[in-house]
């Protein structure tokens, strides 16, 4: 076992995250976009250290991650890992009251406030975040006005979880939000269950995820055709029916990008290293 602390951990899995490769379309140690670089997933991490200190030392879950946001925007390419550090804060957040399991995280996502929802709003305000228009009837809660929008979540007494409920048909990560992060936890048996380097471990979960369900991060940037294809072509890989690498520097040259796969791998990645994943 480990003697790192929670929060070592939680950056330790982004630091895991962006090396593990190939993954096709993301950030890796052997891939980068000309104005996203491995660097800046490094240094993001790096920032949102102390974000994710705030979350193991138990403050308020919204609080940790909009500082975790901030600290992780302190770099040049922009937004790195918004996704995966709202995968994570609860995580940690249950980790830390020695409960990082289904039923943990659900308590600490249903623990969450107004304040909560509104310290998310603020945290827009540091990256810009590929979101896609809101429902008609929603556009006072636009996540893009940022704080603007704040009054509105108050009047209507919207707690973060109720932000999430609200995107959980549409977005992988408030998916997860709402199911107790199944597919976090099922990953993270699947590194536990791996042999191998930790990073190789990571990109083979990597595409196990996205075979299993489209890429809702696709479907914003890109269509759902495109994630379609996406979801198709991993299991084609994992089918022996196609190259990793080859489709790795296709999907970068498209740029096509399943940055929602990611932000799980990155909780998944948590929770194995946290029930023991040696590195």
């Amino acid at each position: 076992m480990s003697d790192r602390s929670t929060d070592q951990n939680a950056e330790l899995a982004l630091l895991l995250e962006v090396s593990g490769t190939p993954k096709p379309g993301n950030v890796d140690r052997e891939r980068e976009y000309d104005d996203l670089r491995f660097e800046h997933f490094l240094a993001g991490a790096v920032g949102a250290r102390p974000g994710l200190e705030l979350a193991a030392a138990g403050e308020r879950v919204g609080h940790a991650f909009e500082r975790a946001v901030e600290g992780m925007s302190g770099q040049s390419g922009g937004n790195t890992q918004f996704g995966a550090l709202l995968v994570l804060t609860p995580l940690v957040a249950a980790a830390s009251a020695d409960d990082l399991t289904t039923a943990g995280v659900e308590r600490a996502v249903d623990q969450t406030t107004v304040a909560d929802a509104a310290d998310f709003y603020r945290a827009f305000e540091h990256v810009d975040v590929a979101v896609d228009d809101p429902p008609e009837g929603l556009e006072p809660l636009d996540v893009r006005r940022g704080s603007e929008a704040i009054p509105t979540l108050e009047k209507r007494g919207l707690t973060l979880s109720d932000v999430m409920a609200q995107s959980a048909d549409v977005d992988g990560v408030a998916a997860e939000w709402s199911s107790g992060f199944e597919r976090v936890f099922e990953a993270a048996e699947g590194i536990l269950d791996d042999e191998g380097p930790v990073a190789d471990r990571a990109s083979r979960a990597f595409l196990r995820l996205l075979a299993a369900e489209v890429d809702t991060f696709v479907v914003t940037r890109n269509d759902r055709e495109t994630a379609a294809e996406v979801q198709r072509r991993a299991q084609a890989v994992l089918d022996g029916e196609e190259d990793a690498t080859e489709l790795a520097a296709e999907f970068v040259a498209r740029d096509v990008n399943p940055g929602t796969t990611a932000d799980l791998v990155a909780g998944a990645l948590f929770v194995a290293l946290e029930r023991g994943l040696v590195v």
